[in-house]
């Protein structure tokens, strides 16, 4: 069975007991939390699509840690003007373990 869940405005696959990481969530290491924004239900043979989201259906998820990602450079560069501007970036994110999904 997997779902495909709207998680803090990012569309995730998620399955039991998988381990995926999404944007930073408010939640202490070890909370449980509870999604209802599923788009997509599917168990192998059939498959539920929300309009646009899917009644009844819920993914649970218990947060596992916080992290940031790895590290992302943005270069900015005209040539023959002496102009060149480096920058980066790493995202806050969290990592969830899903328990379980509601159908």
């Amino acid at each position: 069975m997997y779902a495909i869940v709207s998680i803090n405005g990012t569309q995730t696959k998620v399955e039991p007991n998988a381990v995926v990481a999404v944007p930073l969530l408010k939640g202490e290491p070890g909370a449980t939390l509870t999604f209802d924004k599923v788009l997509l239900v599917g168990d192998g043979e059939s498959i539920s699509v929300g309009k646009p989201y899917v009644k009844g259906a819920s993914v649970t998820a218990e947060v596992v840690e916080h992290f940031r990602g790895e590290k992302i450079y943005v270069m900015k560069f005209k040539r023959r003007r002496d102009y060149s501007r480096r920058t980066g970036y790493r995202s806050e994110l969290t990592r969830l373990k899903v328990s379980a999904i509601k159908a």
